[in-house]
């Protein structure tokens, strides 16, 4: 009995999204577990995540057991109204691939929520299983970075909206341990699986094949990188600029991405007449593991806002694979895990430039092994339990799987 599964994620590689490469370890391992029994669905966009960042892709990529769909979408920057007509574009698309299909369950991995009611949309008229992956909660997002009085509007409109999506599903995973407090609260009774982002292979092979670098002595200038989005919801335009003042004579800072606050935080390096920050378009990974190999230490930030005290950024599992010291503006769940978790991350209160400076001076700069955080925190052995456990609401696997009786 061969299981059809629909995969549904608004990016997807060569995207450059933690969802994306999220996506893809997924479907490896569902293809791992079920071999020729297994049968996927992948809808999503083109290439879109970075305005700055193209990469080719074909609409239609298959191969055995699996077809690969990518939707054209208009071309968008960070904007809601943007953002709005891109996933409707996605949204019709993706209702017309499917009408005709037939599937035994829907996943769908979300970070803005309206993937995740797409899914369930199209399993109620499947009546089949829905497995949703919620990366973010987009009702508590939208209360901290929209106005008091559109933040609340918007609130209400979209927190019936989750609360049809989430009663929907059959089963439900949380990329946060952060998160559960809110599902907890708004969901009594409901269970919730927490498969989080891990390290992937790309960077547990090349950090391991690399040598080591050699601290003889504190270099005359300290390298330090970050890469990621560059939004709001990272908030270096409120720290960066003052921060690299601070240490104008020691530090140069490289930062790789791109994001709704770029041009914002252009502007205030601009106006601080910083100079020792570089900016670079979004990389692909293998390009960024080089940057990586040749940073003293690499940075991260959370802007100070009640919803990002939820989440696990994916960047903290990249950053502690390459065994470089991290400096983190980091609060919540986030910096509780990196406290207990991860050697050498020297952390401080988000937008907190004084706090910042007495981390930086906390760190080690040396080389410093994660090893058993790297192996408990595999990309591959997490996807290897979420494929089993995303099967589990097929009938046809548990048919499958399910002890035979044997006559004596």
């Amino acid at each position: 009995m061969t299981t059809r599964i629909l995969l549904l994620s608004f990016y997807y590689p060569p995207d450059l999204s933690a969802g994306s490469f999220r996506a893809e370890a997924l479907v490896n391992a569902l293809r791992a577990e079920l071999g020729e029994h297994i049968d996927i669905d992948v809808i999503t966009t083109h290439p879109n995540r970075y305005h700055s960042y193209t990469a080719n892709a074909v609409s239609l990529e298959c191969s055995p057991l699996l077809r690969i769909r990518r939707i054209e979408i208009p071309a968008h920057r960070s904007g809601i109204r943007d953002q709005a007509r891109a996933f409707v574009s996605f949204a019709l698309n993706t209702l017309k691939a499917t009408r005709n299909q037939q599937y035994d369950l829907v996943f769908a991995t979300s970070s803005r929520l309206m993937t995740a009611s797409l899914g369930a949309l199209i399993a109620q008229r499947k009546d089949c299983g829905l497995y949703l992956d919620i990366r973010d909660i987009l009702v508590d997002t939208l209360r901290d970075l929209l106005p008091p009085r559109w933040g609340q509007f918007a609130a209400s409109i979209f927190s019936p909206i989750e609360r049809w999506t989430i009663n929907r599903a059959t089963r439900v995973n949380l990329i946060s341990p952060g998160f559960l407090p809110y599902f907890n609260t708004r969901y009594p009774g409901r269970e919730f699986t927490l498969y989080t982002n891990g390290v992937d292979d790309l960077f547990i092979n090349q950090i391991s094949a690399i040598q080591p670098p050699t601290y003889d002595s504190t270099p005359e200038r300290i390298k330090v990188v970050y890469a990621g989005n560059i939004g709001s919801g990272q908030g270096l335009h409120q720290i960066l600029p003052e921060l690299a003042k601070r240490f104008a004579e020691k530090v140069d800072f490289h930062l790789i991405g791109a994001g709704s606050a770029l041009k914002e935080l252009r502007l205030a390096l601009t106006q601080a007449k910083v100079e020792n920050v570089t900016i670079s378009p979004p990389m692909k990974r293998e390009e960024l593991l080089r940057i990586y190999h040749q940073a003293d230490v690499l940075f991260l930030h959370l802007n100070n806002l009640k919803a990002f005290r939820r989440v696990l950024p994916s960047k903290l599992f990249e950053y502690a694979a390459t065994n470089k010291p991290i400096w983190g503006g980091l609060s919540g769940y986030a910096g509780r895990f990196a406290k207990k978790r991860i050697k050498n991350a020297a952390l401080f209160n988000p937008c907190d430039l004084d706090g910042a400076v007495e981390a930086f001076y906390q760190l080690k700069l040396q080389h410093t092994p994660r090893l058993d955080f790297v192996q408990q925190f595999s990309r591959n052995n997490i996807k290897k339990k979420m494929a089993k456990d995303v099967l589990q609401i097929s009938p046809k696997y548990r048919a499958r799987t399910k002890p035979q009786n044997t006559k004596v």
